[in-house]
């Protein structure tokens, strides 16, 4: 649905009011009531105009601000919201958490990115498996089957055959964030949308669910290695 330069894309559901974001990919969503008028959501849409540019330019600037990872010594990377200088080292282990520091086996050093994400996939399954454990029995629901995987500008996912799936950068922010998103998702299990309802049985189990979710909203693009 055009507007100038700007396009959104629409999402109807059981809500009351009309809503907007950005995704991580500046894909634009409008989410409106199920019996709410075209022309009144295209208003809406055009009202916020002037908000969408100011965001979309403080994401550039953000990117902008991100050198790409070279992979040397001091560099430092993130592991559940703390951040460990990188060690180059003649160890045999491809990459390993040791003493504070990150140490990457010299032999990888020219493939850092991809030894650091396989890394990062392998720690983060049990660490999401544990979270789920615990939220699962406060919600009273069992997912089908738990993934970690790459799932680009997404945080999260719920299959409609139960599965869930959680991006192996969650782990990269604090445990209060990765709980979030394992509550977000597990939630979706007992509310598909994100209706009211959704929103406050994710209060009745995380109260400060909305501090957490603005963290990920605005310290999410950071994360990249």
């Amino acid at each position: 649905m055009p507007s100038k330069t700007l396009t959104y894309t629409l999402v109807r559901s059981n809500r009351k009011s009309l809503g907007i974001s950005i995704e991580r990919n500046n894909d634009i969503i409008v989410r409106a009531p199920q019996d709410c008028a075209i022309d009144v959501i295209d208003g809406f849409f055009e009202d916020k105009k002037f908000w969408i540019y100011q965001k979309l330019a403080e994401k550039r600037l953000i990117e902008d601000e991100l050198p790409p990872k070279k992979y040397v010594n001091g560099e430092g990377f993130p592991y559940l919201g703390k951040s460990y200088r990188l060690q180059i080292v003649d160890d045999g282990a491809p990459l390993k958490l040791s003493h504070g520091y990150f140490e990457l086996d010299q032999k990888n050093a020219d493939k850092g990115r991809e030894t650091f994400i396989k890394w990062y996939r392998e720690h983060a399954l049990p660490i999401i498996e544990k979270r789920v454990v615990i939220y699962k029995s406060i919600l009273g629901v069992e997912p089908s089957d738990i993934r970690v995987l790459d799932l680009k500008f997404r945080w999260g996912s719920c299959s409609s055959a139960g599965t869930i799936n959680i991006h192996w950068k969650t782990i990269l922010a604090p445990m209060s964030i990765v709980d979030y998103v394992v509550v977000h998702e597990l939630v979706h299990l007992k509310e598909k949308n994100h209706t009211q309802k959704f929103w406050e049985i994710m209060g009745t189990v995380l109260a400060d669910y909305e501090k957490r979710k603005e963290w990920l909203k605005v310290n999410g693009n950071y994360f990249e290695i």
